[in-house]
């Protein structure tokens, strides 16, 4: 097929409401007139510009940019990040423009890694001061240049909606006019940030800065980027873990029309084609011969047995309070055993990337999480310096931990190596979840005593891959990994015989990742069902057995109550439908959420209400932070209910939507969730909702049936009627 470069450029709105609605499209890819023709990631000049720090551009016309530390992949970052810079600088919010940031940790660093990352939910709690600084330095700056103009104090002089005023005189000057001189000064040094009573942007229902493109089609993610000559590519990787390429016959693809070249890397396969179309057809008529190595024979049963085996063995110490050994030896004994398996990540946008590798420079366009280790691995794949390598970021279609990986770009790159032209790579859906980087499996386990109706002792083991050994050394030490025990030392039920081990299992040959809400997946999971089974060993409600061991944290018990009374806990309900309740103190926030449940005879599940009571501290924005609890709701029941990646003969089973389901829109219920004013510093929000949904469906299960599943995705089987627990 053919390009006809006289076609109209087609936004994704119009191929929505035009094309897709006249029936079924094959073979169809975009004219170049929709092309992103320039460099996303402008050269950061600051010339003709008031640049007071990294974050902040303000040029003679007013016009003010704001630098963004942290990408955007859906979780609203952009917009609260750029109200904590708005509201301290006191700019015009319907002013206010966003721009990527470059790459660069110095710079951009986040202050809780040390390096330009996007993850852990921690954008607004590791940047809230920082920013707040930034920004209250630059509009001190911009005061103090006015004052100098008119011959004042600055003390006499205030600043609102980008403009400097001074209410004696009734002068007023706009950022733009006073942008250059104020670029002359020294920065004041610990300018006071603003009374948080003194809000004007901070705390409001804000209209996200993102909506519009992604409305009307501008807004230019990863795989959109198309450049002057660029070829389309797209893969085949050795479909077992490890294996590599044996032998190639190309001889049918490159006869096929628009196939451009094959490349041929140590474990992977890419054909290049004048469209995408062309690519696929190409790689479809490859005769692949793979040398699949030891792992050809690992199944899902092989890495049970060998993660049940390590959890039994003793772990590294993270946390110890108490004389466990005593207290465990006095009152009723529990012991239980939790597992989650792998999963996959399943992003909308596959992963991508674009590149063109010249002799002395290379040039990338994605959407990573990751920019400066993408920047770093890109240049040793391209054989070049650092300083020689441009990354191009764009909006993510979804992140959830994948593209904090760099191997897209690295494989992109050796590709591109090939080639004198720019090249986009695009993984099809089966190679994206085929040949992701998955979620560890885990299994977590506890012994607990009970005395008087409360836990006297807990002692709690966490078996599983160490993802921060490998992503972040620092983060291991002792033989613990931080993230793998998050929200397992920090429980907040009030245990004074507390005892917390972590066994590091690292899979046969699976290649293990962040998955959105790490490490406090399986350990909200595991604690929570716990709880339950332990109230009802106790004989006692779940809700009043928690409130018993919550009363040293009231934000936690605040946000219990306020759900207890808002779900109507307690009230009847038909045979067969249960409440159940998940309490978490996930990413520096507290949430309390109860799912009802309903289960039929086969085992069948049907949510019938959610609700979820959210004190994040100071609420940014907080219609991202009711979004953002509903997507992670979704998102975390999706898994509990369908989510498994089983492997046999070392090759992932599932391949796409049909086998690897996602939770459709008339399974979804009515989702409420309510958001506590407060007045402490800001929590994360972005993944705390992943960790609530499957506890609490979990337990809503227990209590309709009374059936206590240990292991995800639930089991429909032991679900179906007549079943005992």
């Amino acid at each position: 097929m053919m390009i006809d470069k006289t076609l109209p450029a087609v936004s994704r709105r119009s191929l929505l409401t035009g094309g897709l609605a006249t029936g079924f499209l094959l073979a169809f890819h975009l004219p170049l007139r929709a092309a992103v023709n320039e460099p996303v990631q402008p050269v950061d000049t600051t010339d003709g510009k008031f640049a007071p720090n990294a974050f902040i551009r303000i040029d003679e016309t007013g016009r003010t940019i704001l630098i963004m530390p942290q990408v955007e992949m859906g979780q609203g970052t952009y917009t609260s990040i750029s109200a904590v810079l708005a509201e301290e600088l006191d700019a015009d919010w319907s002013k206010v423009e966003v721009q990527h940031a470059p790459p660069n940790d110095k710079l951009y660093g986040n202050p809780a890694f040390g390096l330009q990352a996007t993850g852990n939910s921690n954008s607004i709690r590791a940047w809230w001061t920082p920013l707040r600084k930034a920004g209250a330095t630059a509009r001190a700056m911009l005061v103090q240049a006015a004052a100098s103009q008119w011959g004042v104090e600055p003390a006499s002089c205030s600043a609102a909606k980008g403009e400097v005023a001074h209410a004696a005189s009734g002068r007023k000057l706009g950022y733009g006019a006073v942008a250059l001189a104020a670029q002359g000064q020294t920065p004041p040094k610990d300018v006071a940030v603003k009374d948080r009573k003194d809000f004007v942007i901070i705390g409001q229902p804000l209209k996200r800065l993102d909506t519009p493109d992604k409305v009307n089609g501008k807004a230019v993610y990863g795989i959109d980027a198309i450049l002057p000559g660029m070829k389309f590519a797209t893969v085949a990787a050795c479909p077992v873990f490890g294996g590599k390429v044996g032998k190639v016959d190309d001889s049918a693809a490159v006869k096929l029309p628009g196939v451009r070249k094959v490349v041929v890397l140590d474990d992977m396969v890419a054909v290049i084609g004048d469209h995408m179309w062309a690519a696929k057809k190409g790689l479809e008529a490859l005769q692949i011969e793979w040398n699949e190595g030891p792992n050809a024979k690992i199944t899902t049963k092989d890495i049970w047995e060998d993660l049940r085996k390590a959890s039994e063995k003793d772990g590294a110490v993270a946390k110890s309070d108490g004389d466990i050994v005593k207290a465990l030896a006095s009152g009723d004994k529990f012991e239980a055993a939790y597992e989650l398996p792998f999963l996959a990540h399943a992003s909308m946008e596959p992963i991508n990337a674009t590149v063109h590798v010249k002799p002395d420079s290379c040039e990338i366009w994605t959407g990573t999480q990751i920019m400066t280790r993408v920047q770093s691995e890109a240049a040793k794949a391209a054989g070049l310096p650092i300083d020689k390598v441009i990354v191009n970021n764009h909006l993510l279609g979804g992140g959830f931990g994948r593209k904090l990986e760099p191997d897209m770009v690295i494989a992109a790159v050796k590709i591109a190596k090939q080639v004198d032209y720019p090249v986009k790579v695009v993984w099809t859906r089966e190679e994206d979840i085929q040949h992701d980087v998955y979620r560890p499996v885990y299994r977590d386990q506890i012994t607990a005593s009970l005395v008087d109706g409360k836990v006297a002792a807990w002692k709690y083991k966490v078996a599983g891959s160490s993802v921060m050994a490998r992503w972040f050394p620092p983060a291991f030490q002792k033989g613990v990994d931080i993230d793998a025990v998050d929200a397992a030392i920090d429980t907040p039920y009030d245990f004074a015989n507390f005892h917390v081990e972590y066994v590091r299992a690292e899979p046969l040959s699976v290649p293990t990742g962040f998955w959105r809400g790490v490490g406090p997946n399986n350990n909200v999971f595991a604690v929570e069902c716990a709880m339950d089974e332990l109230a009802r060993k106790a004989g006692k409600d779940p809700i009043k057995f928690r409130r018993s061991m919550l009363t040293k944290n009231p934000r936690m018990l605040a946000v219990l109550n306020h759900v207890a009374e808002k779900s109507g806990w307690g009230q009847p309900l038909p045979p067969r439908v249960g409440r159940g309740v998940c309490v978490q103190p996930s990413f520096a926030s507290f949430i309390a959420t109860v799912v009802e449940a309903e289960i039929d005879d086969i085992g069948e599940i049907r949510l019938r209400r959610i609700i979820s009571v959210v004190d994040t501290g100071i609420a940014v924005n907080p219609d991202t932070v009711k979004a953002q609890i509903e997507g992670g709701l979704v998102f975390g029941l999706t898994a509990a209910l369908y989510g498994e990646i089983t492997i046999e003969k070392g090759r992932v089973q599932q391949s796409n939507f049909h086998d690897y389901r996602m939770m459709r829109i008339n399974e979804t219920p009515k989702i409420e969730v309510i958001v506590v004013k407060s007045g402490e510093a800001p929590g994360g929000i972005g993944e705390a909702g992943v960790n609530a949904g499957p506890p609490a469906l979990r337990n809503a299960i227990y209590a309709a049936t009374g059936i206590a599943l240990r292991r995800l995705p639930i089991d429909r089987k032991l679900l179906a009627a007549g079943k005992k627990a």
